[in-house]
């Protein structure tokens, strides 16, 4: 049996990140933190929000308590703040490794999940619809991350799902 579909879109969510990492060293280095008006104040501070929430949907998936997931923004904060554009990059592949520790260690991507959230309430819901939430904002802001480079003049790089699968099946 293949891998599930929810591994397989984690998978190309770190492939997209990386090929935005990719592109970004590739371009002249003020672009990443220079102020422009957009969606985000900043390119840096558009990786600083995707790696803040890949971090509280960690703690939401390890079902970790509202405390512990608001102390776990804070300390996200803290080890992203004024980070260059390769700090960021190892910080990324850190939290995609402690997402494949949980990932690989979980039973049945399928099981019901409950996270209570201080203003909406409970969410009934499924593992693998929660890995695909972190997917689904990852490309929505990487989508912004797009605007964000051709606003300041420069290409960005294709990284829909479809090359990814290209990408994979050429690879294999």
């Amino acid at each position: 049996m293949g891998k599930h579909h929810a591994l397989k879109l984690y998978d190309y969510h770190v492939w997209a990140n990386k090929k935005f990492f990719e592109r970004l060293k590739e371009l002249p280095k003020d672009i990443y933190d220079r102020e422009i008006q957009s969606v985000f104040s900043s390119i840096a501070s558009a990786l600083v929000h995707i790696y803040t929430a890949d971090t509280i949907w960690l703690g939401v998936m390890r079902e970790n308590s509202m405390e512990e997931i608001q102390a776990s923004i804070a300390i996200a904060q803290e080890k992203t703040k004024d980070k260059s554009l390769e700090e960021m990059e190892k910080l990324f592949q850190s939290l995609s490794e402690e997402y494949q520790k949980l990932l690989n260690n979980v039973g049945d991507l399928n099981k019901e999940i409950s996270p209570v959230h201080p203003k909406f309430g409970r969410l009934d819901t499924h593992f693998s619809e929660l890995i695909q939430h972190v997917v689904n904002h990852g490309t929505y802001h990487r989508g912004n991350l797009t605007a964000m480079i051709r606003q300041q003049g420069y290409s960005s790089v294709s990284n829909d799902y479809v090359f990814y699968l290209y990408d994979i099946s050429t690879s294999n």
